[in-house]
């Protein structure tokens, strides 16, 4: 069914307390597991459609984010979502303590009955009213982002119309158009402070309220940290600092030579090549078919998936003035279908939206069919390795984007991905800093975000910008404001990808077939135990990240 065909009905909250209150007194009354099973598919049934309505719900809103009814729609959505959850737990709940959970374990999987732990351990009925709070004030961040009117060149454009301008060839057209981007964040930097503080100061009341001493434990549990905690985390970053950091300094000495430049200022950050970025040659449709192409090309899986996602127009990709900043991919379980919204912008990140949101929308499909929906229950530093490690897989194709600029596309993507892993390790820092003293003033915040900066980004010079320059750069990361810690998962993610990158040089078909086995493993295992089923090194492990930089340098260098 066409994404646009998909009716859409909104949530009755009645029928979902009655349907509950029904499966749990029958699950509990449940005389075997085969019975207890049985009931948990009615469970998978209807879940799935509640599910399917919510998300066509957001994901009209952030198409147009003015439209009145889905507006309102998406406000009750941010109402409703939390009391959805927690019926769902008191479910899952009973299927923990079931004195047949050893059969349910092995038709679900003990992954689940982890993930049932940490989220029996992440809501109560007492912090419900705390959790709409939070989501009205993650869509009021959001509202605020999508409103932006950015005054450049004569035209009014939003962040992400924005984006071509910051990444123009002409220096002083990208030091205008950051300028103009500083400009917009100081006029609205007060607003955007006083949500934050809002929301650092709600999770955290929600924490003490479930008996955490900070947010970042419950954090972690409603990031279904399942087999790694905090201290895994802080080794990884160690690592970073140790030995991405030094490579990455590296990189920008290369690229300060690739721009032509004597330093390297905060608006050249973006910028790898004296002529400009190598920009995708075709039209929006252009890019699709050719997307269409490669797929059909890279495998027969591939080729399955892409059809099935044009044919029933499960792309909402352009940009538009009134749209959602950024882009993503979800799954809609009635109708077994990813969706994936995006905002084209003419740059290179068109092209990033057909490999990355589109492998993890390859993974979603393949696995559409599995009667567990447990086993889609992917944890994020997992779900990412698909999308990043599709990007590489797909460099073989990107002269169909960019013509004989393609070399210059595949250069600035690697020294990009490369680039990316100290700012990513930055964010998940900022957010553990903040999270474990959450009365910080907004000043504090920013000068906390300001020294990190000098730690994991030392050749950046914000050239004394009154907004970046002092600590602002972190309110345009909505990550921040969306989901607490889940900004790592890339870093995690880029790192085991990278070994397939290196892994694909040496034997694309084996690796693929490995690729193809992990998106096939879903969730039925644990992170570090999937990872060695199909020949990968956990990123945890000391020595993992200063081989990977080893491998990589030949690469780059």
């Amino acid at each position: 069914m066409k994404c646009s065909e998909m009716p859409y009905t909104r949530v009755n909250m009645d029928d979902v307390k009655s349907f509950f209150e029904k499966l749990i007194e029958d699950s509990k009354n449940a005389k075997s597991g085969e019975e207890q099973f049985e009931l948990h598919k009615k469970y998978y049934e209807f879940i799935g459609d509640v599910y399917t309505n919510l998300k066509l719900g957001v994901f009209r809103h952030n198409i147009d984010t003015t439209e009145e009814f889905y507006s309102k729609e998406n406000d009750y959505i941010d109402e409703i979502t939390p009391l959805i959850s927690k019926y769902s737990n008191d479910y899952n709940k009973v299927l923990f303590e079931s004195p047949f959970r050893p059969y349910l374990e092995d038709k679900i999987s003990k992954v689940a009955f982890k993930n049932i732990e940490l989220q029996n351990n992440s809501i109560d009925e007492k912090i419900l009213p705390l959790m709409q709070e939070e989501n009205a004030l993650i869509s009021k961040y959001d509202k605020l982002i999508a409103s932006a009117k950015i005054p450049f060149n004569g035209e009014e454009l939003n962040i992400s119309l924005l984006r071509k301008y910051l990444t123009d060839k002409d220096r002083d057209v990208r030091k205008r158009a950051w300028n103009a981007l500083s400009e917009y964040f100081q006029s609205v930097t007060s607003e955007i402070d006083d949500i934050y503080d809002q929301l650092v100061k709600n999770r955290t009341r929600q924490a003490k309220e479930l008996g955490y001493e900070t947010y970042v434990e419950l954090g972690y549990n409603r990031m279904m940290r399942n087999s790694y905690r905090r201290a895994e985390v802080e080794n990884f970053r160690k690592q970073i600092r140790e030995s991405f950091v030094p490579f990455v300094v590296k990189i920008q000495e290369q690229r300060k030579k690739q721009i032509e430049v004597d330093d390297l200022k905060y608006y050249d950050n973006d910028m790898f090549f004296k002529e400009g970025n190598p920009a995708p040659t075709g039209t929006p449709e252009e890019i699709m078919k050719a997307g269409q192409q490669m797929y059909s090309e890279l495998s027969p899986e591939t080729k399955e998936f892409f059809d099935f996602m044009i044919e029933n127009e499960l792309f909402d990709v352009l940009g538009r003035k009134t749209k959602k900043a950024g882009g993503y991919m979800d799954f809609l379980p009635k109708y077994k279908s990813p969706i994936i919204f995006a905002n084209f912008n003419g740059t290179s990140g068109d092209v990033d939206v057909i490999t990355h949101e589109c492998g993890h929308a390859f993974q979603g499909y393949v696995t559409r069919n599995d009667e567990i929906t447990e086993h889609n229950d992917i944890t994020m530093e997992t779900a990412e390795i698909h999308s990043m490690s599709m990007e590489y897989f797909t460099y073989g194709w990107m002269d169909r984007f960019f013509g004989d600029r393609a070399p210059d596309y595949l250069k600035m993507h690697l020294q990009d991905s490369i680039t990316f892993i100290p700012y990513g390790c930055m964010v998940d820092e900022f957010q553990h800093i903040i999270y474990d003293n959450p009365d910080m003033t907004p000043a504090e915040r920013k000068n906390v975000w300001k020294e990190l900066e000098k730690t994991y980004r030392p050749w950046l010079d914000f050239d004394n910008d009154p907004f970046f320059g002092e600590g602002g750069y972190w309110q345009r990361q909505g990550h921040i404001f969306w989901n607490p810690f889940y900004y790592i998962d890339y870093v995690l993610a880029s790192v085991v990808a990278m070994q397939f990158k290196v892994w694909m040089d040496k034997d694309y078909k084996d690796a693929w077939d490995h690729y193809l086995a992990l998106c096939k493993l879903s969730a039925k295992d644990f992170y570090e135990e999937e990872l060695a089923q199909v020949g990968l090194k956990s990123p945890f492990k000391d020595g993992t990240i200063d081989g990977l930089v080893q491998n990589m340098s030949e690469k780059v260098f």
